[in-house]
């Protein structure tokens, strides 16, 4: 966007505001050029941006949920069902990696706000949970990623038992061909589904459940059936006809390398991988990926999507580890550093400080003038698969805890 459309942007913005000012500023006179530091570094300021998005919901309704992040227009956003379900994982990874333990009493708190909003139907609601809110698949699948981890790794029952009616529920929505029609953001299928069968796959082989794997493999199948020559995935922007985000392409590999790995499955894994070859040919020496790209891989975007760079990442580094391909690494480390150059780690704001925008510059399309904060979970999570060599969340064994 240059400067023209700047300025020509909505008022809603308020880019006159001192503290919105000083970030385009930023971004006009000096992009992606922090200093950067070790990894344990970046990461704690990303947990410390984390945890006070969740702070700031106390006293509130949806205390014990993380804020959906900071955005020019709205300010602290309320707790985001979704997202809450997949930090909780990352808090998990990060109280023995930093050794923080009240990160898991954290986790707690996020889990028993989850399962306070669940239906009996097994649905949780999309968007904030606010009246008249509907399910979303995707939204769904992202919050049994945190039921997932609140039972094997934390031993609740009372997380196997939601995981399971959510996962009956997700089910129940599904096509005979796989795909999931009803429930879907914009009421469009989407192939980054894949990321929420996951953990529909994930549940059901915890908890010992036939027909929710039955359902996660029909739904890959769908998907896979979306793949072009090129390896970039059909049906897979948030709106048709539009180029999808670096977000959504990730998610989609992400979901097929999984579910992959969990059954054994190489078509799935080999999908994946395509994907990810052809996105690190794409990528930028100084590790910068465009926002949105095209089928063959022809970026459709000026900026970056910082979410969808700290995604692929942890993909790539998960690639090393699945394939065994060194390769992935270089690629995974060099979106980290562009990340890290992005991260406020010295500003006395705590609203900045350690947190990640959605695009870079700030005005870019994804999240426009927003720190989400999916986008600091990911690239927590980045930074930990890279330091620590393992994955977040781990691969989880087939027998219930206990």
């Amino acid at each position: 966007m240059d400067i023209a459309k700047l300025v020509g942007l909505p008022f809603r913005y308020q880019p006159w505001r001192p503290r919105h000012l000083r970030l385009i500023l930023a971004d006009l006179t000096q992009p992606a050029a922090r200093e950067q530091r070790d990894h344990k570094t970046h990461l704690a300021a990303a947990i410390d941006w984390l945890c006070h998005a969740q702070d700031m919901r106390d006293g509130r309704p949806d205390a014990g949920g993380v804020s959906a992040g900071w955005s020019f227009e709205d300010g602290w956003l309320p707790s985001y069902p979704e997202t809450t379900g997949y930090i909780i994982e990352t808090f998990l990874a990060a109280a023995k990696i930093l050794d923080r333990p009240e990160l898991v009493e954290r986790a707690n708190r996020m889990l028993d706000w989850e399962l306070s909003l669940q239906a009996p139907d097994g649905a949780f609601p999309g968007h904030f949970g606010e009246p008249g809110s509907h399910p979303v698949i995707f939204n769904q699948g992202q919050i049994m990623h945190g039921l997932v981890a609140g039972h094997t790794q934390l031993g609740r029952q009372d997380c196997l038992e939601a995981m399971v009616r959510a996962g009956h529920w997700f089910i129940g929505q599904q096509d005979t061909d796989g795909c999931f029609r009803r429930f879907e953001h914009n009421a469009t299928p989407h192939v980054y589904n894949t990321r929420a069968t996951w953990a529909l796959l994930s549940a059901g082989l915890v908890a010992g459940e036939p027909a929710l794997v039955a359902g996660a493999r029909r739904n890959l199948d769908w998907a896979l059936g979306q793949q072009t020559p090129s390896g970039w995935y059909a049906t897979n922007a948030f709106v048709p006809g539009r180029s999808p985000f670096t977000h959504t392409i990730a998610y989609a590999m992400r979901g097929f390398l999984e579910c992959g790995v969990l059954l054994g499955e190489q078509r799935y894994i080999d999908s994946a991988l395509q994907a990810g070859r052809a996105m690190a040919r794409a990528q930028r020496q100084d590790g910068w990926l465009a926002g949105t790209y095209k089928d063959g891989w022809v970026a459709d975007a000026g900026y970056a999507c910082l979410t969808g760079i700290a995604q692929m990442s942890l993909n790539w580094t998960r690639m090393a580890q699945v394939a065994g391909d060194t390769t992935f690494r270089t690629h995974a480390r060099a979106g980290l550093a562009y990340l890290k150059s992005t991260q406020r780690l010295d500003a006395t704001d705590k609203t900045l400080r350690g947190g990640i925008a959605g695009s870079s510059p700030i005005w870019g399309d994804y999240s426009r003038f927003e720190y989400p904060n999916w986008a600091a979970k990911f690239f927590a999570d980045a930074l930990m698969m890279d330091l620590a060599d393992i994955a977040i969340p781990p691969v989880p064994g087939v027998k219930p805890h206990g």
